[in-house]
């Protein structure tokens, strides 16, 4: 072959190499919502889908097949150059645009729109534009959410929990899982992810690298089920150890080549975030919840219990303190990545329902009984349960994993008199805080992975 030959060869297979159409790809994530502000997160991609064909991963590959690329691997979505615009419109009012933003090409071709102004207790239409790095408009996607009531305002409020997820084991086929159009049916005005979205360390493949981080990120939110929800709801994101870099992990190590900090980076790469990870948003007068940080701040889990070793950090713990004592909210709502209470299993040294932690466990629960019509949410245990501390009162849900084949590592054999229900499957727990005839209420309510109400429990509050 001349050299002729060789160039034409080359620059045909650098034309086809070029994606000039644009797409979302992985829908959008509206988060951090309160009554006046949002976030909205958006990948460019440049497919509408994922790959359907390609190499498929190994379950022992740790990294891309040598001699492959990403692209050439089966379920992949990769990014595209260009810019993004959104329209929001305000239920009965006029329609605002924001300026073009190009997405970031070191941050997987992101970008984070930030919305302010906002109306309380307004919906909101959305009207997403992706254009070309040449201008050229490609590709527009349609979304809503609703915004925070004000906090002297009493409005029924329902929001979703959910937690442990991964592609695997989806329940919904090419989908999905199933909760997410189960959940768009009851219309909560919010969903909070517990953490342990996605998981590094499972294997096809083990993602021991940013690049294969990112691809677990973009295969698992190309999913319609998904990417559905996602566009009509507010959502708030929480992270734990499987999508911060590995299993129980804590700052300063690794995980074959994804660092810490990148795995910090990342997380905050792929969801719409504030400016701290932990955080609270008021909902209308009567309820307020709290969102932890379970993985920053926290000690390394081999050191000795006492007074230094933390899960919460000093910073966060007096945050979290002076906050939920200053609330005047009817209810107040920890949720935490990780158990408080538990009961968890006995080998366990992660978290704060746990021996190796004790010390600022008992801090934490004697702090929280001071509180009236308080209640924990957790995630990252695969079991759904409810438990009541027997001295003090607290009381725990744990939403459980977002499907059936995730659940385990618990077994009805550990039903304790700490436990007010207990069930070793998957679903969802789901929240209403409402007034009837004027009293306030909230209920709290397992659901299978279909929609079934497996549990319920309803505390009511004298009104102020």
């Amino acid at each position: 072959m001349n050299g002729i030959h060789k160039a034409v060869i080359v620059l045909f297979l650098s034309c086809v190499a070029v994606r000039s159409d644009v797409h979302f790809g992985n829908g959008i994530k509206i988060g951090e919502v309160d009554s006046t502000s949002a976030i909205v997160w958006v990948r460019l991609t440049d497919a509408l889908e994922r790959r359907a064909d390609g190499t498929p991963f190994k379950d022992s590959d740790d990294k891309v097949p040598e001699g492959l690329t990403l692209r050439d691997m089966k379920d992949s979505l990769m990014g595209a150059a260009g810019s993004v615009r959104l329209r929001y419109l305000p239920e009965g009012g006029e329609g605002i645009t924001t300026p073009s933003q190009a997405v970031d090409p070191q941050r997987d071709f992101t970008a984070q729109i930030r919305l302010t102004g906002l109306k309380p207790a307004t919906s909101y239409k959305l009207l997403l534009e992706g254009f070309t790095p040449g201008g050229e408009m490609k590709s527009t996607l349609e979304g809503c959410f609703t915004t925070a009531q004000l906090l002297d305002v009493a409005a029924p409020v329902r929001f979703a929990v959910v937690t442990c997820h991964d592609f695997p084991r989806r329940d919904d086929g090419e989908r999905g899982h199933l909760i997410y159009p189960v959940m768009e049916k009851l219309k909560p005005h919010f969903l909070v992810h517990a953490g342990d979205i996605e998981y590094y360390d499972k294997p096809g493949p083990w993602a021991m690298s940013a690049e294969l981080a990112r691809y677990k990120w973009n295969r698992f939110y190309s999913l319609a089920n998904q990417r559905d929800f996602h566009a009509k709801h507010a959502s708030y994101f929480m992270k734990d150890d499987h999508d911060t870099l590995k299993n129980d992990c804590w700052p300063g190590q690794k995980y074959g080549d994804l660092t810490w900090d990148q795995g910090l980076a990342i997380f905050r790469e792929q969801f719409p975030m504030g400016e701290t990870p932990y955080r609270t948003v008021r909902w209308g007068k009567d309820l307020q919840i709290w969102m932890l940080e379970g993985r920053d701040f926290r000690s390394p889990n081999s050191m000795r219990d006492g007074p230094q070793k933390t899960i919460l950090g000093a910073e966060q713990k007096k945050w979290l303190f002076e906050t939920m004592r200053a609330s005047d909210a009817t209810f107040r709502i920890l949720i935490s990545p990780t158990p408080i209470l538990g009961p968890d299993r006995g080998e366990k040294n992660d978290n704060l329902a746990n021996k190796g932690f004790h010390q600022e466990s008992a801090e934490v629960r004697a702090f929280l009984d001071t509180l009236p019509a308080t209640y924990v949410i957790c995630g990252d245990r695969h079991w759904q349960y409810v438990s009541r501390e027997k001295e003090g009162g607290m009381t725990e849900f744990s939403a459980g994993p977002g499907s059936d084949s995730h659940a385990g590592g618990f077994s009805m054999k550990n039903l304790s008199t700490e436990h007010r229900f207990l069930r070793i499957k998957g679903g969802f727990l789901s929240v209403d805080v409402d007034r009837d005839d004027g009293k306030p209420r909230i209920s709290f309510r397992h659901h299978d992975v279909r929609g079934a109400v497996v549990h319920e429990e309803t505390f009511s509050r004298q009104p102020d």
